[in-house]
């Protein structure tokens, strides 16, 4: 999944603990509840718009089933690399640090950035990044004018601010 730490694991679990004991909170009170049926209900929602319930499984009885590795599959990280936009998890993850990726109109540089469905076909590289090609790099465009980094600044320097040595001899 492209974790950098096991802390990012522990954050997902305790999101599903909170989770699940709202759920389980729910399925106490008495079915025709009205707590019971409008906070189930937006539950439920919720976590179908995230994606890890699916449209058969719209019950709160199908929360309590959640798993870790299926918040994990929503990460921004893990749709990078299942996209094969990079080659590895942690290539994805770097890419999303350098701002190369775009959820819709959105730039992303959170890697644990939850994907929802109706954004999961828009997570892209962005039209500006320097790997689609349109713009190079700062690097590149030095190499481009053929100078190199001390040339660059001997040129920022004006010729009557420099400082004149006198030698001894």
């Amino acid at each position: 999944y492209g974790l950098k730490n096991k802390k990012e694991v522990w954050r997902v679990q305790y999101m599903l603990a909170k989770i699940r004991k709202a759920a389980r909170e729910l399925l106490i009170l008495p079915e025709n509840d009205p707590r019971r049926l409008f906070e189930g209900e937006a539950l439920v929602n919720r976590m179908m718009r995230l994606g890890v319930l699916k449209e058969e499984e719209k019950r709160l009885d199908y929360v309590l089933g959640l798993t870790v590795p299926q918040f994990l599959e929503r990460r921004l990280a893990t749709k990078v690399f299942k996209a094969r936009t990079a080659k590895s998890p942690h290539e994805a993850r770097v890419m999303i640090y350098q701002r190369h990726i775009r959820v819709g109109k959105q730039n992303v540089n959170i890697p644990s950035f939850m994907v929802r469905v109706e954004n999961e076909n828009q997570v892209e590289l962005r039209s500006e990044s320097s790997l689609t090609g349109a713009k190079s790099g700062r690097t590149k465009k030095m190499k481009l004018k053929g100078k190199t980094k001390a040339e660059q600044k001997k040129e920022e320097v004006p010729e009557g601010d420099q400082e004149q040595i006198i030698t001894p001899y």
